[in-house]
């Protein structure tokens, strides 16, 4: 596939996905009342948003084509008063549309691989800068301890950092799985026993953020919130 195939794709891909969007997100800045993963307000956050608007909207011209032609094949060959009951022409095969519904769906999912594999790579790859602020934050049931190693510092189910600067997270769990995500900063990232996971953010607006544990850990897993306050330096 040449590359201007490719990036006409991609356009088309991403004006379709922004179509179908618009109405949802509303090209909202800063913090939702209700979390919005189509409401970034992060660097990693805009990378997984872009991703997904690309998905949808291959997915759906794929939903648009196939149902056009359904829609076209059950009225062009619905059945008519004046038919005399006689069976129509039949089809045994055709190498060329059999060619075609194989070849064009295995390229569809190159790209959608390839995409996916680039937005994954640059959120793991991204070099961590000296100014970053470190925090760790371990997951009990049913709330979220978050520790501030440099500056002595332990507060409970709520984080604030600097807005325009990054802050990685060290992720673990004190007992169960579960998974830290505040859908407008960042993707989902679950926390395990004994093993460290990492993510990060860099906040572009200041303000409240609302995340949750998105991994059933126990009877009071609805109640495990937290808050993300980005502030000003």
């Amino acid at each position: 596939m040449s590359k201007q195939i490719f990036n006409g794709l991609r356009r088309i891909a991403f004006a379709a996905g922004y179509a179908l969007l618009l109405p949802a997100a509303a090209l909202a800045e800063g913090p939702l009342a209700t979390p919005n993963t189509f409401a970034p307000a992060s660097t990693p956050a805009h990378e997984i948003t872009q991703a997904a608007i690309f998905m949808l909207g291959i997915t759906g011209a794929i939903f648009v084509v196939v149902g056009g032609l359904l829609a076209y094949a059950v009225i062009r060959y619905r059945r008519r008063p004046d038919d005399d009951g006689s069976e129509p022409a039949q089809v045994f095969g055709s190498a060329q549309v059999e060619l075609a519904w194989t070849i064009i769906p295995v390229l569809i999912v190159v790209v959608m691989f390839l995409t996916t594999a680039r937005m994954i790579f640059a959120i793991q790859d991204a070099p961590k800068p000296k100014s970053a602020l470190d925090i760790t934050v371990v997951g009990h049931q049913f709330w979220w301890e978050v520790r501030y190693p440099k500056l002595g510092i332990v507060t409970a189910n709520e984080i604030h950092v600097p807005v325009s600067r990054a802050t990685y997270f060290k992720l673990l769990s004190a007992d169960v799985i579960h998974s830290f995500w505040v859908p407008q900063l960042a993707g989902k990232t679950d926390l395990f026993p004994d093993h460290v996971n990492e993510t990060w953010i860099l906040p572009t607006h200041t303000g409240i953020y609302k995340g949750q544990c998105a991994q059933f850990c126990g009877t009071e897993h609805a109640l495990m919130l937290l808050r993300v306050y980005v502030d000003t330096p």
